[in-house]
């Protein structure tokens, strides 16, 4: 995967967390920078160490699937794009009443929760040759980037943007797949 591949995945793999911290934004009542930076560096870490882990359980189970693994990626992927997708559609409750400080662990819950499929995700790179530590920095500094950015944003844009932050990463993750599916094909 080249590093082109890579920072759009990066980047699609953190629009859940953009669309999540978006809403933690919007809930805030007077949400301060070093909010945005928690917020962001909670959802980074996590959203790195996930793609780890994923990894970590996809190499156990690459010599079983040598001959099928791009279709297993590119399944993956289709089910996490489409998740995505659908999530995004569906919509997030942003109305809640502003809050002063979202607790330390409902930030991590919330983050655990968005990166589920970059565990997913991680398992599908294990089937490829992929520098697994610079792709899972790439999706984490992505993950900071786009978190800080959303509690920044939230208080303005949120419920304006969060849906479609989601459905674009789920079209992202989508044409990865699609991609790395023809490249194996041809």
């Amino acid at each position: 995967m080249n590093i082109t591949a890579t920072l759009f995945l990066a980047f699609g793999m953190s629009m859940d967390a953009f669309a999540a911290s978006l809403c933690k934004g919007a809930a805030l009542r007077n949400p301060r920078f070093s909010d945005a930076l928690r917020t962001g560096l909670i959802f980074g870490v996590v959203e790195a160490i996930t793609p780890l882990i994923g990894w970590s359980i996809g190499q156990f189970a690459t010599q079983y699937v040598m001959r099928w693994d791009h279709w297993i990626a590119f399944t993956l992927l289709l089910i996490l794009g489409g998740r995505m997708i659908m999530e995004g559609v569906r919509g997030h409750d942003c109305d809640c009443e502003p809050v002063l400080r979202h607790g330390f662990w409902l930030l991590v819950m919330t983050a655990i929760a968005t990166s589920i499929d970059a565990m997913a995700v991680g398992v599908s790179l294990a089937f490829m040759q992929v520098n697994i530590v610079q792709t899972a920095l790439c999706i984490g500094t992505a993950t900071f980037i786009m978190s800080t950015l959303g509690m920044t944003l939230g208080r303005v844009i949120g419920p304006l943007l969060g849906n479609r932050a989601e459905i674009l990463g789920g079209v992202v993750l989508i044409a990865i797949g699609s991609h790395l599916l023809y490249a194996a094909l041809v």
